[in-house]
């Protein structure tokens, strides 16, 4: 695919096109039939703000309507990644549309996929529809319903308890980790479930600067020695 780079009120520098040239694979990827990729940067001697003085415009040419993205930053190579993450959203849904969803996946050609894109307009300013487009993109995420996932929080007794009895609360419960008062430390600790009969205790410790194993012992041992030593 044949890449144009053009420049208006600056010089386009090698770095710059050698930065270009390596984001070209993806387009080809997403427009198998793309013609000609047009880079244009412009400098806008005029820009009130610093953060609009530079704009890149970037369009693929092929068969059909040309595919088109544009955005402004402080510095160009800035507004080439704004530009081209756009435009990669944009081949994205071209491509979409161009799948046949009968068991097969056998794309049609760009000037059919792309009939349905508007036009651009020969009279409104390319950033001018820029923002219009954006505007009406966030109307639409605003709209839009809210996320399926669900966030649920649950609250429980704090009663003090045992390493040991945690471990007998969670079988009983048949859950894979307990959520308990640990009354030897008197902070939240988790008891889990690992392989065969091995158990497992988390629980923090501001003080602590990296995970640690700090005791590893068999269940009731504390109680088997009380009663031996008393025996």
């Amino acid at each position: 695919m044949e890449m144009m780079i053009t420049g208006r009120n600056l010089v386009v520098s090698d770095r710059f096109r050698e930065y270009a040239d390596e984001k070209v694979a993806k387009i080809e990827q997403l427009a198998t039939k793309a013609q000609r990729l047009d880079i244009k940067v412009t400098k806008e001697t005029k820009a009130r703000q610093s953060d609009t003085q530079l704009t890149v415009e970037i369009s693929v040419v092929g068969r059909g309507p040309a595919i088109r993205a544009e955005a402004k930053a402080p510095d160009k190579f800035a507004a080439f990644d704004i530009a081209f993450s756009k435009l990669l959203e944009r081949l994205r849904r071209a491509r979409d549309r161009r799948k046949v969803h009968h068991g097969r996946q056998t794309p049609t050609g760009v000037s059919e996929a792309t009939s349905s894109l508007e036009p651009a307009s020969t009279t409104v300013p390319l950033h001018v529809e820029t923002v219009r487009e954006q505007a009406a993109e966030a109307a639409a995420e605003e709209a839009a319903p809210e996320s399926p996932v669900e966030i649920r929080r649950k609250v429980f007794p704090a009663t003090p308890m045992s390493v040991d009895d945690a471990v007998d609360r969670m079988e009983m419960v048949g859950h894979p980790f307990y959520l308990f008062m640990d009354d030897a430390t008197g902070e939240p600790a988790v008891v889990y479930r690992r392989k065969g009969w091995s158990y497992g205790i988390i629980s923090l410790d501001s003080n602590c600067s990296d995970e640690e194993t700090v005791e590893t012992r068999h269940y009731r041992e504390t109680q088997r020695q009380a009663a031996a030593a008393t025996a």
